[in-house]
């Protein structure tokens, strides 16, 4: 019997047999990972650089491309590795911090999403209250909830899943690691129970969430089709088309992955839907916020263009 203390790594699984198609994979990854390290990194400086994107939303806006940093970085770089080595090994502590880290980010960022669509409820159906309910202090407080939620949900989660011992293995049907593929490890039925108590708990704060956000949704629609100008409902609809995408990225992903049904499980697919949820949405998210807020998109071209015109200036004094 091998217990969690002297496990010393976890086998992951891999995304191909063939050289050829692990170098494919390794291509691919490194791709969108520049692409989302480029994008949510562009709009981090620009929110941070623009005194017009000081403003709520951009203030969870930047938060969220926090956490689609941590959850891309969390997940895809061990991958690369393991595709070009052609290896499937992660170190014990490796997998521990892979599991914390983004158990906390996912969940920071669900909250994220939700505390975004009440900036919408507020901004659309109470605009007049909007400066009170959403000041700077109530933004931070908000943000920093959040945060604080998913650290604590992450510890309690990561302790439980590795006080236990595990005694089927180490391989994991996973290309990371992922609480409910240690779990298939283990033989310990109390620590199993207390894991699953958890998440029935979280399950019913996901969907409380949830319904928050299908009721503030609502609400929003109601009061959008009750503006008489069709230019009014047209802008106040386009200033929530970004986070409903959003949203709806998030949420359908990580439902159908985790509650498909078992008929249909192949691990292709368990594949395929892993990187759907965890690789597909942070790459996306920033894509889908810069494209219908033309505040973000100039504050991000005049960024661009300053540093094009800085580069060129210096290569021109050199020469």
């Amino acid at each position: 019997m091998s217990n969690s203390s002297s496990m010393a790594q976890f086998l992951l699984l891999a995304f191909a047999d063939r050289r050829e198609l692990q170098l494919l994979h390794f291509w691919l990854f490194l791709a969108i990972s520049l692409a989302a390290l480029l994008a949510n990194g562009l709009i981090l400086s620009a929110i941070a650089c623009d005194h017009h994107l000081h403003t709520p939303m951009g203030f969870f806006l930047l938060n969220l491309s926090l956490t689609d940093l941590g959850c891309i970085c969390t997940t895809v770089p061990k991958a690369m590795h393991n595709s070009l080595r052609g290896t499937r090994t992660i170190s014990y502590m490796g997998c521990v911090a892979q599991v914390f880290l983004l158990v906390f980010f996912l969940p920071t960022e669900y909250s994220l999403l939700t505390i975004m669509c009440y900036d919408r409820y507020i901004a659309i159906c109470k605009p007049l209250h909007y400066g009170t309910l959403l000041g700077s202090r109530a933004c931070a407080h908000m943000a920093a909830a959040a945060w604080a939620t998913g650290f604590l949900y992450s510890l309690l989660h990561t302790a439980n899943t590795f006080s236990m011992p595990l005694c089927q293995g180490n391989a994991l049907g996973q290309f990371f690691c992922e609480i409910p593929h240690i779990l298939k490890l283990s033989c310990s039925h109390s620590g199993y129970h207390r894991e699953i108590g958890l998440i029935v708990v979280s399950a019913c704060l996901i969907f409380g969430c949830f319904v928050f956000i299908v009721f503030s949704y609502v609400q929003i629609f109601r009061a959008v089709l009750r503006i008489p100008s069709q230019q009014g409902r047209h802008k106040a609809f386009s200033t929530c088309l970004p986070h409903l995408a959003v949203l709806s990225l998030f949420v359908s992903t990580v439902i159908f992955a985790y509650l498909k049904p078992p008929s249909i499980f192949s691990p292709p697919l368990n594949l395929a839907l892993s990187v759907l949820y965890s690789v597909v949405p942070p790459a996306l998210n920033p894509f889908i916020y810069s494209l219908r807020n033309q505040e973000l998109k100039d504050a991000m071209r005049k960024m661009m263009t300053g540093w094009f015109s800085g580069t060129i200036k210096c290569l021109c004094s050199g020469l």
